[in-house]
Protein backbone atom coordinates (compact mmCIF):
# COMPACT_ATOMS: atom_id res chain seq x y z
CA UNK A 1 0.00 0.00 0.00
CA UNK A 2 1.04 3.44 -0.14
CA UNK A 3 1.77 5.05 3.33
CA UNK A 4 2.23 8.18 4.08
CA UNK A 5 3.10 9.46 7.37
CA UNK A 6 3.13 12.86 9.18
CA UNK A 7 4.26 14.31 6.07
CA UNK A 8 4.97 18.31 6.53
CA UNK A 9 5.87 21.36 3.46
CA UNK A 10 6.32 24.97 3.55
CA UNK A 11 5.89 27.84 0.89
CA UNK A 12 8.22 30.39 2.24
CA UNK A 13 6.66 31.01 5.83
CA UNK A 14 3.41 29.53 5.12
CA UNK A 15 2.95 25.77 6.56
CA UNK A 16 1.25 24.45 3.34
CA UNK A 17 0.91 20.51 4.58
CA UNK A 18 0.82 19.71 8.43
CA UNK A 19 1.70 16.03 9.89
CA UNK A 20 -0.56 14.60 7.05
CA UNK A 21 -0.88 10.80 7.47
CA UNK A 22 -2.95 8.48 5.57
CA UNK A 23 -2.82 5.15 3.77
CA UNK A 24 -3.79 3.85 0.15
CA UNK A 25 -4.50 0.05 -0.15
CA UNK A 26 -4.23 -2.15 -3.66
CA UNK A 27 -7.17 -2.73 -4.55
CA UNK A 28 -9.44 0.59 -3.15
CA UNK A 29 -9.92 3.86 -4.13
CA UNK A 30 -9.15 6.36 -1.72
CA UNK A 31 -10.56 9.98 -2.22
CA UNK A 32 -8.78 12.91 -0.76
CA UNK A 33 -11.25 15.84 -0.90
CA UNK A 34 -11.02 19.23 0.07
CA UNK A 35 -11.75 23.33 -0.95
CA UNK A 36 -9.61 24.82 -3.12
CA UNK A 37 -6.41 25.79 -1.27
CA UNK A 38 -5.77 23.24 1.40
CA UNK A 39 -3.00 21.95 -0.11
CA UNK A 40 -4.41 18.52 -1.87
CA UNK A 41 -2.10 19.42 -4.62
CA UNK A 42 1.06 20.25 -3.15
CA UNK A 43 0.45 16.97 -1.64
CA UNK A 44 0.68 15.19 -4.37
CA UNK A 45 3.55 16.66 -5.60
CA UNK A 46 5.24 15.79 -2.71
CA UNK A 47 4.13 11.91 -3.40
CA UNK A 48 5.43 12.31 -6.61
CA UNK A 49 8.66 13.49 -5.90
CA UNK A 50 8.25 17.04 -7.72
CA UNK A 51 8.31 18.78 -4.49
CA UNK A 52 10.60 17.63 -1.38
CA UNK A 53 8.78 16.85 1.71
CA UNK A 54 10.45 18.96 4.06
CA UNK A 55 9.79 15.97 7.16
CA UNK A 56 7.26 12.76 7.02
CA UNK A 57 7.95 9.39 4.96
CA UNK A 58 6.35 8.36 2.27
CA UNK A 59 6.16 4.60 1.67
CA UNK A 60 5.08 2.45 -1.00
CA UNK A 61 4.98 -1.23 -0.83
CA UNK A 62 7.02 -1.28 1.79
CA UNK A 63 10.16 0.93 0.33
CA UNK A 64 10.78 4.62 1.64
CA UNK A 65 10.09 6.53 -1.33
CA UNK A 66 10.88 10.36 -0.08
CA UNK A 67 14.37 11.06 -1.14
CA UNK A 68 13.77 9.32 -4.72
CA UNK A 69 13.73 11.23 -7.72
CA UNK A 70 10.06 11.46 -9.99
CA UNK A 71 11.38 8.88 -12.35
CA UNK A 72 12.57 6.53 -9.69
CA UNK A 73 8.96 6.58 -8.52
CA UNK A 74 7.69 6.03 -11.92
CA UNK A 75 10.22 3.08 -12.40
CA UNK A 76 8.02 1.41 -8.86
CA UNK A 77 5.32 1.68 -10.84
CA UNK A 78 3.54 4.83 -9.35
CA UNK A 79 1.80 7.25 -12.21
CA UNK A 80 0.34 10.44 -12.06
CA UNK A 81 -2.29 12.26 -13.93
CA UNK A 82 -1.87 16.19 -13.00
CA UNK A 83 -4.51 18.75 -12.72
CA UNK A 84 -5.11 20.24 -15.97
CA UNK A 85 -4.02 17.38 -18.09
CA UNK A 86 -0.70 18.64 -19.27
CA UNK A 87 -0.79 16.61 -22.52
CA UNK A 88 1.41 17.82 -25.49
CA UNK A 89 -0.60 19.74 -27.44
CA UNK A 90 1.69 19.25 -30.37
CA UNK A 91 1.87 15.79 -30.28
CA UNK A 92 -0.35 12.96 -31.74
CA UNK A 93 -2.79 11.36 -29.27
CA UNK A 94 -0.28 7.74 -30.24
CA UNK A 95 2.65 9.96 -29.69
CA UNK A 96 1.11 11.21 -26.50
CA UNK A 97 0.31 7.57 -25.33
CA UNK A 98 3.98 6.67 -26.04
CA UNK A 99 4.82 8.78 -23.96
CA UNK A 100 3.47 6.51 -21.18
CA UNK A 101 5.88 3.85 -22.37
CA UNK A 102 9.21 5.06 -21.03
CA UNK A 103 9.83 3.05 -18.41
CA UNK A 104 10.07 0.49 -20.18
CA UNK A 105 11.96 -1.08 -22.86
CA UNK A 106 12.67 -3.37 -25.82
CA UNK A 107 9.34 -4.23 -27.71
CA UNK A 108 7.08 -3.04 -24.40
CA UNK A 109 8.56 0.44 -24.79
CA UNK A 110 7.16 0.57 -28.47
CA UNK A 111 3.46 -0.61 -28.23
CA UNK A 112 0.72 0.61 -26.90
CA UNK A 113 -1.46 -2.10 -24.63
CA UNK A 114 -4.63 -2.37 -26.56
CA UNK A 115 -6.67 -2.55 -23.00
CA UNK A 116 -6.09 1.57 -22.95
CA UNK A 117 -7.86 2.01 -26.20
CA UNK A 118 -10.74 -0.71 -24.86
CA UNK A 119 -11.27 1.73 -21.87
CA UNK A 120 -11.28 4.56 -24.18
CA UNK A 121 -12.17 4.31 -27.75
CA UNK A 122 -12.08 7.61 -28.55
CA UNK A 123 -8.30 7.54 -27.96
CA UNK A 124 -8.32 5.01 -30.80
CA UNK A 125 -10.70 6.64 -33.23
CA UNK A 126 -8.29 9.73 -32.74
CA UNK A 127 -4.68 8.21 -32.67
CA UNK A 128 -3.40 10.75 -35.70
CA UNK A 129 -4.72 13.62 -34.19
CA UNK A 130 -2.51 16.16 -32.49
CA UNK A 131 -3.78 16.43 -28.83
CA UNK A 132 -4.02 20.38 -28.62
CA UNK A 133 -7.30 19.42 -31.31
CA UNK A 134 -9.69 17.41 -28.73
CA UNK A 135 -11.65 18.35 -26.33
CA UNK A 136 -10.99 18.78 -22.87
CA UNK A 137 -13.19 15.59 -21.87
CA UNK A 138 -11.13 13.66 -24.60
CA UNK A 139 -7.99 15.42 -23.53
CA UNK A 140 -8.63 14.04 -19.76
CA UNK A 141 -8.94 10.59 -21.22
CA UNK A 142 -5.79 11.00 -22.93
CA UNK A 143 -3.89 12.10 -19.92
CA UNK A 144 -5.24 8.94 -18.07
CA UNK A 145 -4.54 6.41 -21.22
CA UNK A 146 -1.07 7.76 -20.78
CA UNK A 147 -0.55 7.01 -17.40
CA UNK A 148 -2.40 3.77 -17.34
CA UNK A 149 0.25 3.14 -20.32
CA UNK A 150 2.97 2.45 -18.10
CA UNK A 151 1.17 -0.37 -16.19
CA UNK A 152 0.94 1.18 -12.74
CA UNK A 153 0.61 -0.49 -9.71
CA UNK A 154 -0.36 2.99 -8.31
CA UNK A 155 -2.48 5.76 -10.19
CA UNK A 156 -2.99 9.19 -9.08
CA UNK A 157 -5.18 11.36 -10.10
CA UNK A 158 -5.42 15.56 -9.72
CA UNK A 159 -9.37 16.04 -10.12
CA UNK A 160 -9.72 14.42 -13.10
CA UNK A 161 -13.45 15.85 -13.34
CA UNK A 162 -12.76 19.35 -13.34
CA UNK A 163 -14.23 21.40 -16.32
CA UNK A 164 -15.07 18.12 -18.10
CA UNK A 165 -18.40 16.80 -19.67
CA UNK A 166 -21.44 14.87 -17.58
CA UNK A 167 -21.05 12.18 -20.29
CA UNK A 168 -17.15 11.82 -20.29
CA UNK A 169 -17.20 12.48 -16.02
CA UNK A 170 -19.32 9.39 -16.34
CA UNK A 171 -17.03 7.48 -18.26
CA UNK A 172 -14.04 8.09 -16.38
CA UNK A 173 -15.58 7.23 -13.34
CA UNK A 174 -16.48 3.77 -14.83
CA UNK A 175 -12.95 3.22 -15.81
CA UNK A 176 -12.12 3.78 -12.13
CA UNK A 177 -14.30 1.16 -11.24
CA UNK A 178 -13.26 -1.02 -13.66
CA UNK A 179 -9.36 -0.66 -12.31
CA UNK A 180 -9.83 -1.02 -8.44
CA UNK A 181 -12.00 -4.24 -9.90
CA UNK A 182 -9.28 -5.41 -10.79
CA UNK A 183 -7.49 -5.46 -7.35
CA UNK A 184 -3.92 -5.17 -8.59
CA UNK A 185 -3.91 -1.33 -8.39
CA UNK A 186 -4.16 1.46 -5.62
CA UNK A 187 -5.94 4.06 -6.83
CA UNK A 188 -5.09 7.86 -5.34
CA UNK A 189 -8.19 10.40 -6.09
CA UNK A 190 -7.99 14.33 -5.34
CA UNK A 191 -11.46 15.28 -5.78
CA UNK A 192 -13.59 18.50 -5.15
CA UNK A 193 -16.65 17.00 -6.43
CA UNK A 194 -18.44 15.04 -3.43
CA UNK A 195 -20.99 12.75 -5.42
CA UNK A 196 -17.96 11.56 -7.84
CA UNK A 197 -16.02 10.84 -4.86
CA UNK A 198 -18.88 9.24 -2.58
CA UNK A 199 -19.53 7.21 -5.72
CA UNK A 200 -16.02 5.46 -5.88
CA UNK A 201 -14.73 5.56 -3.12
CA UNK A 202 -13.43 2.85 -0.78
CA UNK A 203 -11.56 5.20 1.78
CA UNK A 204 -12.01 8.68 2.51
CA UNK A 205 -9.65 11.03 3.74
CA UNK A 206 -10.73 15.38 3.95
CA UNK A 207 -8.37 17.87 4.05
CA UNK A 208 -8.56 21.69 5.51
CA UNK A 209 -5.96 24.29 6.46
CA UNK A 210 -3.17 21.89 5.29
CA UNK A 211 -3.96 18.59 7.67
CA UNK A 212 -6.22 15.28 7.54
CA UNK A 213 -9.35 16.57 9.64
CA UNK A 214 -11.27 13.76 8.55
CA UNK A 215 -10.85 10.10 7.28
CA UNK A 216 -12.74 6.60 7.16
CA UNK A 217 -14.75 4.29 4.38
CA UNK A 218 -16.46 5.31 1.68
CA UNK A 219 -20.07 3.58 3.01
CA UNK A 220 -19.28 6.08 5.76
CA UNK A 221 -19.41 9.16 3.68
CA UNK A 222 -23.07 10.44 4.40
CA UNK A 223 -23.20 9.47 8.24
CA UNK A 224 -19.91 11.04 8.43
CA UNK A 225 -21.06 14.70 7.01
CA UNK A 226 -18.34 14.71 4.93
CA UNK A 227 -20.33 17.02 2.11
CA UNK A 228 -20.83 19.70 5.15
CA UNK A 229 -16.87 19.13 5.89
CA UNK A 230 -16.36 20.65 2.30
CA UNK A 231 -18.64 23.48 2.98
CA UNK A 232 -16.76 25.17 5.32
Amino acid sequence: MLKVDKLNQFYGGSHILRDVSFEAPVGEVTCVLGRNGVGKSTLLKCLMGQIPARSGQVSWQGEDLTRRAPHQRVQRGIAYVPQGREIFARLSVEENLKMGLARFGGRAGREIPDSVYQMFPVLREMKHRRGGDLSGGQQQQLAIGRALVSQPSLLILDEPTEGIQPSIIKEIGEVIKSLAARGDMAILLVEQYYDFAEALADRYVVMARGEVVKAGRGADMPADGVRDLLAI
